[in-house]
């Protein structure tokens, strides 16, 4: 018989009935004082170097970490390794937004701006922080519970080393361009679908993918392989081109991701490339499918962030994604913008839908959060939906779904449930925030 800590069985009977988020990002930090009590927990594992439940997995307690094939879903030696300076520079960063920071905070971020020593542990710093900041938010005000998926490791990977050996290849340059992409999709999704199948395993409801290949990212990657292939630098045509080629060939791949978990909603962030995904796209935000859903960030329900991806296609929600407070790494806490915030406020949303009427199918809770929006004409050419997500009206929505069918509990719940409150923004300077880009998936 495995016996468990009496802190873990005491946060397992306040947790029942909730739903579970599988939170795919750069590890979870389960010591946390606001994770503990919201943790998955496989019950029919412990940490024993040993696979107790059978599935392959060994000591998949909190969930796994896919980079290094093991059961630790956070590298704890990165704890502590860095100085004040980085806190300090978000805190700055936020005070210059809200129009408080004094000349000589400005001054010194400015300074701070040129160093390449700073710039490369704050880069470090956003990582380790990046997946514990959005387990935060997904859990928050909630029986929600959190696992953890790592996704990538620690370590820089090389790209298209194997180009160089097929460079004098009698195929068309470009032909061999796009197989070498098709290629690197398929390594990548090929890694994104054993996630898919451990989440499916566990009968995960909601999955939050605050990460991604956004158009910017992908040309410093495809204009290398291009100079490789073609022995020089492309145009800025042949740029964009190889661009879009690379993020089509991800986003075909990431299909297989989604796919092999049917019964999951995956919550993907759209961006913060200030980009139209309709036109230039980023993975796997772009993914179209039933279970999937694409959310881009807002300030509050003031404004629409000038960072965030949009596009009415291919974007389909937003939710407020700019000074997001909430838990990183070491029981701190920290107020971090970007659509990596705003994809979780919404898995947020999602799992109370589920809680509400556990027979809802993914599609049912896609259709509850985009029918239920608050409707802004600042969001109108932004997202498909046309507004910000409301909490209240989607849980409202879902409850009455129990007894009728959805599309009725919808507009039920929007004539029972008024608009969110909106707050006066005051004088703001959003071009100031610059958020965590998405955790890359090629860094």
């Amino acid at each position: 018989m495995k016996w468990l800590p009496l802190s873990v069985l005491l946060a397992m009977s306040a947790n029942v009935g909730a739903a579970t988020i599988a939170v795919i990002d750069s590890g979870l930090d389960y010591k946390h004082e606001m994770i503990v009590p919201n943790l998955w927990i496989n019950t029919n594992e412990v940490m024993d170097r040993r696979d107790n439940d059978g599935n392959g997995y060994q000591d998949d307690v909190y969930g796994w970490n896919f980079a290094e094939q093991n059961g630790n879903i956070i590298d704890y030696k990165y704890l502590g390794t860095f100085t004040p300076d980085c806190k300090k520079y978000f805190d700055i960063q936020g005070k210059y937004f809200l129009g408080k920071a004094t000349e000589s905070e400005l001054s010194w971020m400015r300074e701070k701006q040129k160093d390449p020593n700073f710039l490369s542990m704050m880069s470090k710093f956003g990582n380790f922080v990046h997946g514990t900041h959005v387990a935060g938010i997904a859990i928050r005000d909630s029986k929600n519970t959190a696992m953890g998926i790592k996704l990538l490791p620690t370590e820089v990977k090389p790209f298209f080393d194997g180009l160089y050996a097929k460079s004098n290849s009698t195929l068309d340059r470009w032909e061999l361009l796009k197989k070498g992409f098709d290629f690197l999709a398929t390594q990548q999704m090929t890694l994104l679908g054993d996630i898919g199948r451990f989440i499916d395993s566990h009968k995960i409801d909601v999955a939050n993918g605050s990460f991604g290949t956004g158009f910017k990212q992908a040309k410093m990657i495809t204009d290398i392989a291009y100079r490789i292939l073609f022995f020089k630098k492309p145009d800025a045509a042949d740029s964009d081109k190889a661009a879009k080629m690379f993020i089509e060939s991800l986003i075909n791949a990431g299909k297989t991701f989604v796919g092999a978990a049917p019964n999951t909603l995956f919550v993907f962030a759209a961006g913060n490339d200030g980009m139209s995904n309709d036109l230039y796209g980023t993975s796997p935000a772009n993914i179209k499918a039933d279970n999937v859903i694409t959310v881009g960030a807002t300030y509050k329900n003031e404004f629409f962030a000038p960072f965030s991806n949009f596009g009415t296609k291919m974007v389909d929600i937003a939710a407020p994604g700019m000074l997001i407070p909430s838990a990183i790494p070491g029981n701190d806490y920290l107020e971090v913008s970007g659509t990596s915030q705003a994809a979780p406020y919404v898995a947020n949303i999602a799992a109370k839908i589920k809680e509400a009427n556990p027979k809802l199918r993914p599609v049912d809770i896609k259709k509850i959060l985009m029918g239920t929006v608050d409707a802004k004409g600042f969001l109108k050419d932004k997202v498909s939906a046309g507004g910000v997500v409301n909490l209240e009206r989607a849980v409202v929505a879902a409850q009455m779904s129990q007894s009728m069918d959805v599309s009725v509990a919808i507009s039920n719940s929007r004539r029972q449930i008024k608009d969110a409150p909106s707050s006066s923004a005051g004088p703001v300077n959003a071009s100031g925030i610059v958020p965590v880009p998405l955790h890359p998936m090629f860094n």
